[in-house]
């Protein structure tokens, strides 16, 4: 066969011809062709594997990406000392808020306060309503950006609600913001 095995090759016709004529003499059912079937099941199982893969690789990619729930004051130091831009990226930072350092704007939407893990502080500038449970000393966890001036402006603030009994994260005990509460109380 010098056309290679394509449709229309003469050679391929003169051979599908005489085999068709061999089954039409004893009335058995003419074959497929094996390579046409093996052909199309395997580019649809290859397309298969291709987009299950891709499918995959992006579920354990955006896992890893958001497997923290929450970074500590430290650890945004660290990041931004780390990678000078990653300031002004969308970042959740948990802490505590420094007793007395609450500041409300007269029309009550904007607050301002500052945020600690006991070792690195952060004003943080929130302009929205405040939960019932935001008070001093307060666990929070703060969505927004860290601008390059220092300041954290939050668009979202969460504070942890009091009436819940729950460990404190593994990552808070060791610090010395947690001791000083913890000892205080």
């Amino acid at each position: 066969m010098g056309c290679g095995g394509r449709r229309g090759c003469p050679a391929l016709n003169q051979q599908n011809t005489a085999i068709k004529a061999d089954y039409a003499l004893c009335d058995l059912p003419v074959p497929r062709p094996i390579f046409l079937s093996v052909k199309a099941r395997s580019k649809f199982l290859l397309g298969g594997v291709v987009v299950l893969g891709s499918a995959g690789y992006l579920m354990a990619s955006s896992i890893r990406d958001t497997a923290v729930y929450y970074l500590t004051p430290a650890e945004l130091s660290a990041k931004t000392v780390a990678d000078p831009t990653f300031f002004g990226t969308g970042v959740k930072v948990g802490a505590r808020v420094v007793s007395g350092s609450i500041v409300r704007e007269a029309g009550g939407r904007q607050v301002a306060f500052v945020m600690t893990d006991g070792a690195t502080n952060y004003n943080v500038v929130y302009r929205g309503i405040t939960p019932d449970t935001f008070t001093d000393g307060v666990d929070v966890v703060v969505e927004g950006r860290l601008g390059r001036d220092g300041v954290f402006h939050a668009t979202t603030l969460l504070a942890k609600c009091a009436s819940r009994y729950e460990n404190a994260p593994e990552k808070y005990k060791s610090t010395p913001g947690y001791r000083a509460a913890a000892d205080s109380a």
